[in-house]
């Protein structure tokens, strides 16, 4: 009973500490602002209401404006992944008077781009009339990028946006009022409607819109930018050459989409799409691609966006597809052909007008661009719909959220998008497990295991590491005490499937076997660290070997730097992040070392280091090493087989220990072993172990004696 109970609240502890935080609420970043610092000359903040996540700004004792967080109405999810929360105040005339960028993960801020930059750039939408922005769809305001930061940039102005919209209607700011549904006919999609026949009828009647801009409308668009680089960088190209031509249809309505995209390819289409899910084709060619190569790097296709009323969809790559024909006859060529797949939680009403907005650029510098946008308006034709009764609701001002319900769908949906990922790595489980119960087994090829491993530590690195980018960190467990202190939910934890199963499988090896199950196989940087040690001895770099005495004292190294990061900790979780910088896994891994170069030279230096002692890092500064070391005392069972003469006399496996975690006398140390399995190798060699070599020896010996049966030659060689 003792030992279950032990289980259960290990899992719980560890699988507890993955990189997601709870629920952002107003609650949470409300007490450390300053009214004035948001809205000049305030005084203080009102309490939050029960009925939406917004808070008076008082002024003289009166309510002057409402101050609110974005992230409590609209996903504002970026490069990173994860939200980015903005404090916005807005004033009874529904406009914005203050803005504050309080908390992001976005790595763009910390490859170069100047986080002040960035929060100078928020702070410029005080001003912003949201009455403005509501006649105009969203569009009466000019969106400032930053080069390098076109996504979290565009994610900001969406979130700023469209939550201040909600609000000002929510509490009828500046005349602003909630949508009600209308009382007369509404439409939905007829499923008799008649295709068209050929590509000219579908642009005639309205199934195809159409984008079509020449070199010379460009260049007189930037002509008339506020940067004068703009107009003075105008194009080459003839004025009459296409700079786009861009086509877009709504093939989830089954008529188009049998016309455009032909049965077969329709069959997949609807495969594809979820209940209440839209989709969009988007076809184009001349100079000016609408994708871009930005979703390569970030997943998000940043050079178009669908907006409708308040709504605004920014494409991920999880919701687009290559198409590699259209059906209809007398298609033009096109250079580009994509599906986009409209999720069924946005508000997309496909019976409605929307426009799709490219975003067009021009370089004005080394590393500077400057931004133009460009519109495709839609409007399903008439023939598409069928007008229904509108059902009877009572109009409420202010619905109140689900979020354990919205939480639930969100992480249900991104393991769902995970589903590559999660079976791969289920699968490196599954064969890592096999390993350490069969070990006796898997190490009797010395050759063959460790052309095993060098492969199994290339996926870890690659496909783990730089590809799912799943590696822990201190700061995980770090999270966990706050996650005690402010509550937790389980479903938030649930949002990065990666980190959690890594978190559970690490939790169940340490009762197995240690810490060593996940520093020697499943640590994306241990794996880069030990790789590059065996290209370092490939070409005979010389390896040193610390004296037992100075190695012995630079083990508390990495359990010194852990207790610091954990009373930080206590005291403040965000500054104990900063100081976990002494981990290089952001720099080498997460950010594949595109960060400033005092990081990259930080890691860069224990590289080198690891050249000549393998696994420098892991051996005395790793704090998450630490961490794990620390409950590893408390494995179940012994795997690691030993002889008597282990030690005593013989040193072999303690010389050989890749990371000398083998003490003198024989015993190895739970706390530095990476279960490599090497000395399990040498356990068995026929070759390098005395044990076995003499044993191997007395065999020969006794079957070569005369007189000696085979029953007795076969028991003696049993």
């Amino acid at each position: 009973m003792k030992i279950y109970r032990l289980v259960l609240l290990l899992c719980a502890t560890l699988c507890l500490a993955v990189s997601a935080s709870a629920a952002t609420v107003l609650h949470q970043y409300l007490p450390a602002a300053t009214a004035s610092d948001l809205v000049p000359g305030a005084e203080a903040f009102g309490p939050v209401r029960e009925d939406i996540a917004v808070a008076p700004v008082l002024k003289d004792g009166q309510t002057v404006a409402w101050v609110f967080v974005t992230s409590d109405f609209v996903g504002t999810t970026g490069y990173s992944g994860k939200p980015i929360h903005t404090l916005v105040a807005v004033d009874m005339d529904a406009k914005i008077i203050g803005v504050q960028l309080i908390k992001h993960s976005e790595p763009i801020v910390l490859i170069g781009i100047p986080e002040a930059k960035v929060k100078a750039l928020v702070a410029g939408y005080a001003g912003l009339d949201l009455v403005a922005e509501a006649n105009s769809g969203g569009t009466a305001h000019e969106v400032d990028i930053i080069s390098g930061a076109t996504v979290t940039v565009m994610v900001i102005d969406d979130s700023i946006v469209r939550s201040g919209l909600k609000v000002a209607r929510a509490l009828g700011l500046g005349g602003l009022t909630t949508k009600a549904q209308d009382a007369g006919p509404r439409f939905v999609i007829a499923p008799d409607a008649a295709p068209p026949v050929d590509w000219v009828e579908a642009e005639g009647d309205g199934t195809l819109r159409r984008l079509s801009l020449d070199v010379a409308q460009v260049n007189s668009a930037f002509a008339g930018h506020p940067d004068a680089r703009a107009g003075e960088r105008a194009l080459t190209e003839p004025q009459e050459t296409t700079y786009i031509d861009m086509h877009a249809a709504l093939v989830s309505v089954p008529a188009i989409g049998k016309a455009l995209l032909g049965s077969a390819e329709e069959t997949n289409l609807n495969a594809w799409l979820g209940q209440g899910e839209s989709a969009i084709a988007l076809v184009g060619r001349g100079l000016y691609s609408f994708k871009g190569s930005g979703y390569v790097r970030g997943g998000i296709f940043d050079r178009i966006v669908l907006i409708q009323d308040d709504v605004s969809v920014r494409f991920r790559d999880r919701d687009h597809r290559r198409l590699g024909s259209i059906a209809l006859p007398g298609t033009p060529n096109f250079t580009e052909m994509d599906l986009f797949r409209i999720p069924a939680n946005v508000g997309f009403d496909p019976s409605k007008p929307f426009r799709i907005q490219l975003l067009a650029h021009r370089e004005v510098g080394p590393i500077e661009k400057v931004f133009h946008t460009f519109d495709l308006g839609y409007q399903l034709p008439q023939k598409y719909l069928k007008a229904v009764a509108a059902p009877v609701k009572n109009v409420e001002t202010v619905v109140d959220r689900d979020e354990g319900t919205a939480q639930a769908n969100l992480w249900k949906r991104i393991w769902a998008d995970k589903t590559l990922e999660i079976a791969v790595l289920g699968s490196m489980l599954f064969v890592l497990t096999g390993v350490f119960f069969f070990q006796t087994y898997a190490v009797q090829n010395a050759r063959g295991f460790y052309i095993f491993r060098i492969l199994f530590l290339t996926v870890t690195l690659v496909f783990l590491g730089w590809y799912a980018n799943a590696q822990l960190s201190v700061v995980n467990l770090m999270a966990l005490f706050g996650s005690l202190v402010t509550g937790f939910s389980w479903q938030a934890f649930l949002l990065d499937p990666m980190t959690f199963i890594l978190w559970f499988s690490v939790a169940a090896a340490l009762l197995f076997w240690g810490r060593g199950a996940y520093c020697g196989w499943l640590c994306p940087f241990g794996a880069l660290q030990e790789l590059t040690n065996q290209i370092a001895r490939k070409l005979r770099i010389p390896q040193w070997t610390l004296p037992w005495g100075l190695h012995e004292r630079l083990w508390p190294l990495k359990y010194m730097i852990f207790l610091g990061l954990f009373g930080v900790s206590l005291m403040s979780v965000e500054q104990a992040e900063h100081l976990a910088e002494i981990e290089p896994f952001k720099t080498a891994i997460i950010l594949k070392f595109i960060r400033a170069w005092p990081f990259v030279a930080y890691v860069a230096a224990l590289l080198v280091a690891g050249l000549f002692v393998e696994r420098f890092y892991c051996r005395y500064l790793c704090p998450l090493g630490a961490a794990l070391a620390i409950p590893a005392r408390m494995r179940m069972f012994d795997w690691l087989k030993r002889y008597h003469e282990c030690g005593s006399p013989c040193q072999t496996c303690a010389n050989q220990c890749p990371v000398q975690a083998i003490h003198r006398t024989g015993e190895i140390n739970p706390n530095e072993c990476i279960n490599c399995l090497h000395c399990q190798v040498l356990y068995q060699s026929e070759s390098v172990c005395p044990v076995v070599i003499k044993k191997m020896k007395s065999r020969a010996k006794i079957a070569a004696s005369p007189g000696i049966s085979p029953v007795h030659q076969s028991a003696a060689q049993v």
